[in-house]
């Protein structure tokens, strides 16, 4: 009898998982920002500074994460972080000091690192061969959920009870849906439980699923690694500054409750692009996908920036929503498919921290281009410019077939 393959358990626990941590992390920071300066009377430059501090944060962890990840198994890793993520999101509502706001963002910052699409992708790499893009941007699914429904949660909650009531049960509910998840349904290799990556009855060729991992300074030194680092961390910082500010942006056009309206639909957007990318993710040129996602992140900002009406800013909400998951799934899908399985937690680890470093600037550039044209339009402007010069060196980064002295997997 056969016995149906556990990897895809593996991937619905990733995508609850996401839902989780894209909820109370990235999507959950406009909220964050609107709450601390409307009833808290933080600015906005003081509050995009803390969550300036929980990406970077986030990306001095990555690399150490993927390690861990790497040693003990996905299951310390993940539930340590949602730990840390409940704590920082229950402290925000206490904060009075700018201080407070950045121990509370420092820790919501250890969650998002062991909450990541590094850990995502590291507990999914063994379990995956010829089906790994489509399990990852199935994973990822969940990010896009998030989106979905964590704005819309936290920002009625606030209607209704308090900002400190609302943390704290969002913080609980985190806590209730991860722990079970770690403890009970991840497991770090197929071959622990008798099975065998996608599900196949006997092992996968040995070159495929046995390459011998790059070291981190032969990977830095490709053509491919350093023109993933800089596209995707302007893509990524262009994108986290967006999304941070995206409620501030929309509330005075939309008012409180179409920003939430204005999220949400950018999130279904968001949802739908990676259910397009998971049916053809195995068979697409990656980095050719990646420019055209975000020369089309580009043209919507354009658009905000030069058209703030109603329907002009929930449209176009919603085509930059079509591509918010898909530059973060293909990421990791390119650093899988070039550098392999046996070296992704370290290579992803060490291009993740980068690229957040680089990211981590985004809520701060948005804010401080805010206060000093007291206006969003001029950062809208400038960040459409940074997502074209990133389409054009993701797409030379893949020009040059990749070489190394190190033996590597090619699919």
């Amino acid at each position: 009898m056969k016995t149906t393959f556990y990897g895809w358990r593996i991937v619905t626990a990733c995508m609850l998982l996401a839902t989780v941590s894209w909820s109370l992390g990235v999507f959950g920071m406009g909220v964050y920002v609107y709450a601390l300066t409307n009833h808290q009377g933080f600015s906005i430059s003081t509050v995009s500074t803390a969550v300036t501090s929980a990406y970077v944060v986030s990306a001095l962890l990555m690399v150490s994460v993927g390690r861990l990840i790497a040693r003990r198994g996905p299951r310390v890793v993940v539930a340590a972080g949602v730990l840390a993520m409940a704590l920082g999101v229950m402290a925000m509502p206490h904060c009075r000091q700018p201080w407070h706001l950045y121990a509370a963002f420092a820790m919501l910052g250890v969650g998002m690192a062991a909450l990541s699409t590094n850990t995502i992708g590291s507990t999914l790499a063994p379990w995956f061969e010829r089906h790994q893009g489509r399990a990852m941007s199935t994973a990822m699914l969940g990010a896009s959920i998030g989106g979905m429904i964590g704005t819309p949660l936290l920002m009625g909650g606030m209607r209704i009870w308090s900002f400190q009531t609302t943390a704290a049960l969002a913080a609980a509910v985190a806590i209730l849906v991860v722990l079970p998840l770690a403890a009970l349904v991840i497991k770090t290799r197929p071959q622990d439980i008798g099975q065998f990556p996608d599900g196949a009855a006997a092992p996968p060729d040995t070159h495929a699923s046995q390459a011998v991992p790059w070291r981190l300074g032969s990977a830095l030194a490709t053509r491919q690694f350093r023109s993933h680092v800089v596209a995707f961390g302007l893509g990524l910082m262009v994108q986290i500054g967006f999304l941070s500010h995206h409620v501030p942006i929309a509330i005075p056009v939309l008012g409180a409750g179409g920003a939430a309206v204005a999220v949400s639909a950018a999130a279904i957007a968001a949802f739908v692009g990676r259910l397009l990318l998971a049916r053809y993710a195995d068979r697409i040129d990656v980095r050719k996908a990646g420019a055209g996602v975000l020369l089309l992140a580009a043209a919507a900002l354009v658009g905000m920036a030069l058209f703030p009406s109603p329907w002009a800013l929930m449209a176009l909400s919603i085509v930059y929503g079509l591509t918010v998951g898909n530059v973060t799934t293909l990421a990791p899908m390119i650093i899988r498919r070039e550098f392999g399985a046996a070296s992704f937690g370290a290579v992803f680890g060490l291009a993740a921290t980068l690229n957040q470093l680089a990211m981590s600037l985004g809520p701060s550039l948005f804010g401080g281009l805010r206060d000093a044209f007291g206006s969003y339009g001029p950062g809208l402007l400038l960040c459409s410019v940074l997502n074209v010069a990133a389409a054009a060196v993701i797409v030379w980064g893949g020009r040059l077939p990749l070489t190394a002295q190190e033996p590597r997997y090619v699919e």
